[in-house]
């Protein structure tokens, strides 16, 4: 695969923020499209693509007007379809409960999947006290769900209680993002041990039902605690036990084994339905010295679970 092939956009400010930090981690490996009403959004953005969705006088932007967002965003479907034109995949970044990303995620979606991109979405739900925030973000979460093939439901509440008890401020939380995003890049990118490529991607999202990543890290001789770093991820709740398909990419130092991997694997894999449809991707990268990185998409899973 080509870089062209792979575009993480970010839509609306968060998104914009966590899609910035996450091309930054990818080396070259993706191209970036920012997609805000705001042009602060659009800072540091190097040779990202760039749809402003609003005029240079208009200070309003979108805020708290989906509507507005979703119409702006289909205004823009021409200068779109020649950004979509080469790509394959679309990591999308918002944040959900505001105008913007409640607005335009959804079109953009579309719009990627009309011209045949597979859509893995992360969308960010507001924080409890929010109540109008999260009125509105449902709904943008039930017309995103409905296009993307993926939609990574990502709690701020969870985040932000995670990025307390290590000190930090939650905006900072994008690290996460930042793993789940170069994680998924590098699955398809890099050549490995057990390869893995689009059409192993395509045959686990297409599955009925929600679908859900996740990324783990850890030791090599601690496959169960690389588990449970990935059950702490700052997910919404989601019962992933019992999921019909599972893409597990496992990847660690020089001197991960077979038996090691086996082992992760194992270990990730013994929650989901008998007969699920699970596809191994295994590669050893120099970077990861004494580390195991485990990247998992279930899909299938029911939304009764």
């Amino acid at each position: 695969m080509e870089a062209s092939h792979i575009l993480i956009a970010g839509v609306g400010g968060l998104g914009c923020s966590w899609a910035k930090g996450a091309h930054l981690r990818c080396e070259g490996n993706a191209d970036l499209c920012l997609v805000d009403a705001d042009d602060a959004s659009f800072t540091d953005s190097g040779s990202a693509h760039l749809l402003r969705l609003g005029h240079a006088l208009d200070s309003v932007g979108c805020a708290a007007l989906p509507p507005l967002a979703e119409q702006r965003m289909r205004g823009y479907s021409s200068l779109a379809r020649t950004v979509l034109e080469p790509v394959e995949l679309v990591l999308l970044l918002t944040g959900l409960g505001g105008g913007t990303g409640t607005g335009a995620a959804h079109e953009f979606a579309r719009q990627a999947r009309q011209s045949g991109a597979i859509v893995v979405a992360v969308a960010a739900l507001p924080f409890d006290v929010q109540e109008t925030r999260a009125e509105i973000a449902q709904e943008g979460l039930q017309r995103l769900e409905k296009i993307a093939h993926v939609t990574v439901r990502l709690s701020l509440e969870r985040l932000a209680r995670q990025a307390r008890e290590r000190g930090k401020a939650w905006q900072m939380g994008a690290e996460w993002v930042e793993d789940l995003v170069e994680g998924l890049v590098r699955t398809l990118m890099r050549m490995g041990l057990i390869n893995l490529d689009l059409m192993d991607l395509r045959a686990i999202v297409e599955k009925e039902g929600e679908a859900t990543l996740l990324v783990g890290t850890g030791r090599p001789d601690d496959p169960e605690g690389i588990l449970q770093s990935a059950l702490m991820a700052p997910l919404a709740e989601l019962d992933v036990g019992g999921a019909q398909g599972c893409l597990i990419q496992v990847e660690g130092g020089i001197g991960m084994t077979i038996g090691q991997v086996d082992e992760v694997a194992n270990m990730f894999t013994e929650a989901l339905d008998p007969n699920a449809q699970v596809i191994l991707g295994a590669r050893v990268s120099e970077d990861l010295e004494d580390t195991i990185r485990v990247v998992t998409l279930l899909s299938g899973i029911s939304s009764d679970a």
